[in-house]
């Protein structure tokens, strides 16, 4: 195995300090109901080139007690603008954030990123209460 320029270029990932995800309280939390947000205008930096990307970020999400505040959702994914970040850890550390703030039944993140050099990139991730 080679050495990739790569190494080591991501590890601050799960550090990284951003701004908070808001929520509210959830009034009918008895009900089984899907949430889902798509964000149009998702912009990151290529952590290896410096040239943006950008994605249609789809967050579903079957609340519990807490719901995500739509203006800090926004404000926080407006972080990722200036971040080199490769689009498998954006999926990873967005789904993480929201599941850490809100603590939902069950979740998902899809990252649709435009082409680039002839490749298109999905990502998506499965949250469910109890699992990872």
């Amino acid at each position: 195995m080679t050495d990739s320029s790569y190494e080591g270029l991501q590890s601050d990932i799960r550090d990284w300090k951003t701004p908070v995800i808001e929520h509210f309280e959830n009034i009918y939390p008895d009900r089984d109901y899907e949430v889902r947000m798509s964000v149009t205008e998702f912009t990151c930096i290529c952590p290896n080139t410096g040239l943006p990307d950008f994605a249609t970020l789809i967050l579903t999400y079957v609340p519990d007690k807490l719901c995500v505040e739509l203006k800090s959702f926004k404000e926080y994914l407006l972080a990722y603008r200036n971040k080199g970040i490769f689009h498998e850890n954006v999926v990873n550390r967005v789904l993480d954030d929201v599941v850490a703030t809100i603590k939902p039944r069950r979740a998902s993140l899809e990252g649709v990123f435009h082409s680039r050099g002839g490749i298109q990139t999905t990502v998506r991730r499965d949250y469910t209460a109890g699992g990872k």
